[in-house]
């Protein structure tokens, strides 16, 4: 890849050396830079929202940074903010790793990025109300009947029943990239049980803690009332005629990777963390035992998947559900955030429609794109990726978490093979898509900064009102030049700041410092 290694003065763009060593040679390529864009002179220059930071990166010390960055480390151990990664069968604790240089996203371009996430989910919800009941996006062939009636997430079990406010998705997270032009685009929307928010809250407390003079020259919108928007969401989704419901958070348990998140969560917004042995279906309703006996459940944050919920409907070998769940949820004596048969419409390959989705029921034109795919189910685009695995990424619909993937340009002849085989043998099962390189940031690796590749995960609230938090969960993947983002695979994670308006941010006003 071509590229522009330089250092500069954000003030005159012109080449200049480093008063801290941090961005010495720091390299330009190819794909879109957050921080840098390119000058006349192939010289790189700070954004406009990024000068303060620039020149506030460029007064810190290396010696002073890599304090700081051990200082984040340490907090995030102090705290026990970790993920689980799994790998042959063992799985390995870790510390969350977060990058003290944050990303930073200015009004205007997240004010597009609000509203063509808005578009979306009320988009996706209005299609899963249809393909459980009247079904005529089906019947009118804007989504092919087969893939959505085949697909693995559809829950026939589910046509014509009814969930609370016609609402399936209340929580979404979408993924984003930036091409190399600079547009954002949506990689994928996760429907089910999307994780990372509390990674995203976390990383801003910690770097108001260890960093707080980062954000003197800056006005970020806050991201902390996140918990209390969510119980507000679940707490209109009860049985209209329970005035103060019981909300609880379902986990699996202590072993799952996203367990710190739903004790996080549970505790901010104040409510009771359960596991399936803790509730128990009597009559139709959901109780909680508890030392002081039995208490009714109103409505239940889940965060295992359909196929684990309740044993006498789904999988019978699950020991993570509650036995009768579906049958309480049916009757109406319950609510469940997100509701079950949601995953559907994050079945990669249903990704592809959501724009038709949108023009079918908005009569609307989609604010954000998505990435070009192809579907190998289509025997002309099946050959295409079939003659080009080795430029493209290849995803199994319904996998997640970097798993199930083949990148094309880092793979191996051996590795294409097998995943030539696995199409050929269901296509159904995957999609491809052009090989983007996601956008870059500065992120401190051995002692300075370095670019390296990223994404951005919103989070959407649906209940009475759609609203997207300020922000968002950036991943980023550590290893020199890999574009697989996902804690689980070797990435990071950068706090996400949105500026409060269309100003530019002003110049440092003192010195850095504690």
């Amino acid at each position: 890849m071509k590229s522009t290694s330089v250092t500069v003065d954000h003030a005159s763009g012109h080449h200049a050396s480093s008063a801290s060593g941090l961005l010495d040679d720091y390299e330009l390529g190819l794909a879109y830079d957050e921080m840098f864009a390119c000058g006349a002179g192939r010289e790189a220059v700070p954004r406009p929202h990024y000068r303060p930071l620039h020149e506030r990166l460029r007064q810190t010390t290396v010696d002073d940074f890599r304090r700081r960055k051990a200082m984040t480390d340490l907090s995030m151990r102090q705290d026990g903010v970790g993920f689980t990664v799994y790998r042959a069968e063992e799985g390995i604790e870790r510390v969350w790793p977060m990058d003290p240089v944050p990303r930073i996203i200015p009004a205007s371009e997240w004010q597009r990025i609000e509203e063509g996430l808005i578009q979306r989910i009320h988009a996706l919800n209005l299609f899963l109300w249809d393909v459980y009941h009247e079904q005529h996006i089906l019947r009118d062939g804007v989504v092919p009947a087969p893939l959505v009636l085949q697909g693995g997430f559809f829950r026939r079990e589910f046509v014509g029943a009814n969930v609370p406010r016609r609402i399936y998705i209340h929580i979404c997270g979408t993924d984003l990239i930036r091409s190399a032009e600079g547009e954002y685009l949506v990689l994928e929307d996760n429907a089910r049980t999307p994780s990372g928010v509390s990674y995203m809250l976390q990383n801003r407390q910690v770097l108001k803690r260890v960093f707080p003079s980062l954000f003197n020259d800056y006005d970020v919108l806050p991201n902390d009332d996140y918990p209390a928007a969510l119980l507000d969401v679940l707490q209109y989704i009860a049985p209209e005629s329970v005035p103060q419901p019981t909300v609880v958070l379902l986990s699996p348990g202590m072993y799952n990777s996203a367990y710190f998140e739903h004790s996080f969560l549970a505790q901010r917004m104040g409510i009771e963390l359960v596991e399936g042995r803790d509730l128990l279906v009597d009559g139709n309703r959901v109780f909680m035992r508890t030392t002081r006996g039995r208490q009714r459940v109103d409505v239940i944050y889940r965060r295992i998947d359909d196929d684990f919920l309740d044993p006498l409907t789904f999988r019978p070998d699950s020991a993570l559900g509650v036995p009768g769940l579906v049958n309480a949820y049916r009757a109406g004596t319950v609510a469940l955030a997100n509701s079950i048969g949601t995953g559907i419409a994050d079945d990669k390959g249903i990704y592809p429609f959501v724009p038709d989705m949108i023009r079918y029921y908005l009569k609307q034109d989609p604010l954000l794109n998505n990435v070009e795919t192809f579907r190998p189910e289509i025997p002309a685009q099946r050959s295409h990726v079939l003659d080009n695995l080795e430029k493209l990424v290849v995803k199994r619909v319904n996998e997640s978490g970097g798993y199930g993937m083949l990148v094309g340009p880092a793979s191996t002849k051996e590795q294409r093979e097998e995943f030539r085989a696995a199409i050929l043998a269901n296509p159904r099962d995957f999609i491809a898509q052009p090989t983007i390189q996601l956008s870059t940031h500065p992120t401190f690796i051995d002692g300075r900064l370095e670019g390296r590749h990223l994404d951005l995960r919103p989070f959407v609230l649906c209940g009475e009102r759609v609203t997207v938090t300020p922000g968002g969960l950036t991943r980023v993947a550590l290893p020199k030049g890999s574009l697989v983002v996902n804690s689980s695979q070797g990435g990071g994670s950068k706090d996400t700041w949105i500026l409060a308006d269309r100003s530019p941010p002003h110049s440092p006003s003192r010195a850095p410092g504690p």
